[in-house]
């Protein structure tokens, strides 16, 4: 096509792809070129701007690591983590939030009733639940892997001070579908904002601010793998999630207890001599 305009760049590209055979990304390219076109007509993108958005990508690329995921991150912030998530999550189960950048794979097992809080100081949280079908049947045999940030608030993979796995822990549950394990009341934090994705947030006018919260990525034959997480009902955050992963499922309470009143059969049981934190958290699957 020689006679490309403004008004049918966007007819030609889509032209470009009758030979691919792929029918998904011919809708998906084919949608996302339209929006995007759409999008600089739409605002009429200048030079500087289209620059400063090649900038942003280059700098997400330039301080990507192992350990640090800016792209993920960026998606995470701007809603599109959590927007997929929403599309896909099942409404007779648990619903579904944002992995986030900071997962570690192969995590150490953790029995049930194991301790993740070790020699970290903070309030003692006791964390348990079943998990569960859409019928509410107890799921045998599920793996559980959790992790969270210490209590200065950073993740293990983004602190020299922790070891690899601090806070990460790979359970299977029983017969019961039960699982219960201890760990360090979780606080809120910010998402890294040294980098591009913080040039965006200062930008809109948006802080960096997570509400405290669990991971969990549960796993069972036969169900749909489920990555969530959940959060505490009193967090200041609760109602202004950075990265948009709070859902009103994904909510519970923490109930102080004394320290009498910890059960027997956990790792740390008999050693709990002050109050601690409680919370009862059925996870919900759904079959594929």
């Amino acid at each position: 096509m020689r006679n490309v305009t403004k008004d049918n760049i966007t007819d030609v590209f889509k032209a470009y792809m009758a030979a691919s055979t792929d029918a998904r990304t011919r809708e998906v390219m084919g949608s996302l070129v339209q929006h995007l076109h759409d999008f600089a007509r739409e605002v009429n993108l200048t030079h500087d701007e289209w620059r400063t958005g090649i900038a942003f990508l280059e700098g997400c690329a330039a301080i990507e690591t192992e350990d640090r995921h800016e792209f993920v991150l960026a998606s995470d912030v701007l809603g599109l983590s959590s927007l997929v998530d929403m599309l896909h999550s099942r409404p007779d189960a648990t619903s579904s939030s944002v992995l986030g950048p900071f997962h570690v794979s192969g995590a150490p097992p953790l029995a049930v009733g194991g301790d993740m809080k070790r020699h970290y100081g903070g309030p003692i949280l006791l964390a348990q639940g079943t998990i569960r079908d859409t019928d509410g049947n107890p799921i045998p045999n599920a793996e559980l892997d959790i992790w969270q940030t210490a209590p200065n608030g950073m993740y293990a993979s983004q602190d020299d001070e922790q070891d690899t796995f601090s806070f990460h822990g790979l359970m299977t549950v029983g017969e019961d579908g039960k699982y219960a394990f201890t760990t360090v009341k979780p606080v809120e934090y910010t998402v890294p904002s040294d980098g591009p994705v913080g040039d965006i947030l200062r930008a809109c006018g948006r802080h960096p601010w997570r509400p405290s919260h669990l991971h969990y990525i549960i796993k069972a034959p036969g169900f749909k793998t489920l990555v969530t997480e959940i959060f505490p009902d009193d967090d200041p955050y609760l109602d202004q999630d950075t990265v948009f992963g709070v859902r009103d499922d994904l909510v519970m309470t923490y109930v102080e207890k004394p320290a009498s009143d910890f059960p027997e059969g956990l790792e740390i049981s008999g050693s709990v001599t002050e109050t601690f934190l409680s919370v009862d958290f059925d996870v919900i699957l759904a079959r594929v």
